[in-house]
């Protein structure tokens, strides 16, 4: 496979003499499968057989590559007088970790090690978060988000927690909220209150002491939905290049969002094996882990299989993926989707205060609303479990809204 990369014979023979030669092309194979461009596959190629030449021109076999060694190398290379190799760029250091990453893979040599992440947490959240996956469904964004609040009430409250009391839940509450804003303080109370609940009923501490812990002042359905209008969604849907595969992933995801209402975490969450083409639906989990078959419209259907003939060939079931190399998933916290959101925007040139992926998921509801649809119905495709949450989204129908204002008293009708 390596004269597929290298066509000058005396490069390849001089790639073919070093230490690296006899796992370039399953490392080659590998560049390969996870979307790597020709082009950057030979350089990775290249670095890796210098990394190995180097290391044995100062005595040292590959087994004995590590870390330690690619820190070297890198220092080395501004100097570099390793025959064909002297031409430095960004490639070598990174083709040098690919081999050093394969080597590991393979047992070639040994694994650096890593702590256990697990093993590093107080042992009270491990069984906390379990808990919560076991009865809740929690997904593990959502347990990272609450880890910092809890872990740092263990420090400061102790582990003893059948002393926990009211005083001391509501001074720790009062303190750390009291340093962030409206949405983090709420996230800090709502942490504690899920870990003092799992206290109670693992009978850890006093029972009812979740109520001790005090609430943000805050009026339900005070703020309005943050929306986009819909001539404005569909700048955004029709700014996509879907001649490409970025634009076509894209175009995708900006409708399953715009029109199921779906979450960033749903795009995450996503598989090949969730569409059923002849039922017409697609399978989302959402929060909780609740599975729900939501129908999926001609437009959008249409525009997913145009990005699964597009979509690159790599091993994952993930039905949307990164487009630079490597491919592979997005990142569990949903934040590469709502940067898509955000180019989107910006190509569009719609100027929105509000550029995440929710914002299509109010603009979803919004728009149904305003072409007639039932609060009932709008619940039903978001997967609310209360209509008091659908309620949020009569407040922008302003032709409902219109029809119950009332006459000010003492004034005369216009």
């Amino acid at each position: 496979m390596l004269t597929h990369y290298f066509s000058d014979p005396v490069m390849l023979d001089l790639i073919q003499r070093t230490p690296a030669a006899a796992y370039l092309d399953c490392l080659s194979a590998e560049l390969v499968a996870t979307g790597y461009k020709p082009t950057t596959i030979q350089r990775y190629l290249r670095s890796a057989a210098h990394v190995s030449y180097w290391q044995r021109l100062r005595g040292r076999s590959l087994t004995e590559l590590d870390p330690v060694c690619i820190e070297e190398f890198k220092r080395h290379l501004p100097r570099c007088q390793c025959k064909a190799f002297r031409r430095i760029n960004d490639y070598d250091v990174r083709g040098a970790r690919k081999l050093l990453q394969y080597l590991q893979q393979t047992e070639v040599v040994a694994a650096e090690h890593q702590p256990d992440p697990v093993t590093t947490q107080p042992p009270l959240f491990v069984e906390f978060c379990d808990w919560m996956r076991q009865h809740h469904g929690t997904r593990e964004t959502t347990l990272e988000t609450y880890r910092r609040t809890i872990v740092d009430a263990l420090i400061t409250l102790g582990t003893a927690t059948h002393d926990f009391n009211a005083a001391a839940l509501r001074t720790f509450v009062l303190d750390r909220a009291g340093r962030h804003g409206r949405c983090q303080a709420r996230v800090i109370i709502t942490a504690l209150r899920a870990f003092v609940r799992h206290l109670m009923a693992t009978g850890r501490c006093q029972v009812g002491l979740d109520a001790a812990i005090p609430s943000i002042a805050g009026w339900r359905l005070a703020a309005l939905p943050r929306y986009l209008h819909a001539a404005d969604v569909e700048r955004i849907l029709s700014a996509c290049d879907t001649t490409t595969v970025a634009g076509a992933r894209d175009h995708a995801i900006l409708l399953l969002l715009s029109r199921l209402g779906l979450r960033a975490g749903d795009i995450y969450a996503l598989r090949l094996g969730d569409l059923d083409w002849k039922q017409a639906t697609v399978g989302v989990l959402g929060k909780s882990r609740r599975k729900t078959q939501l129908p999926l419209p001609q437009e959008v259907g249409d525009a997913v299989l145009h990005y699964l003939k597009v979509r690159p060939a790599v091993r994952s079931d993930h039905l949307f993926l990164r487009v630079a190399s490597p491919v592979g998933p997005f990142a569990k916290n949903g934040a590469a989707v709502s940067d898509i959101v955000e180019r989107a925007l910006h190509r569009a040139g719609v100027n929105a205060c509000y550029k995440g992926a929710h914002v299509l998921r109010h603009s979803a509801a919004t728009s149904l609303l305003a072409e007639g649809a039932s609060l009932e119905s709008i619940a039903v495709l978001l997967r609310h479990r209360s209509l008091d949450t659908t309620a949020h989204y009569a407040k922008v129908d302003m032709k409902r809204l219109g029809k119950l204002a009332q006459p000010w008293p003492e004034v005369s009708p216009c």
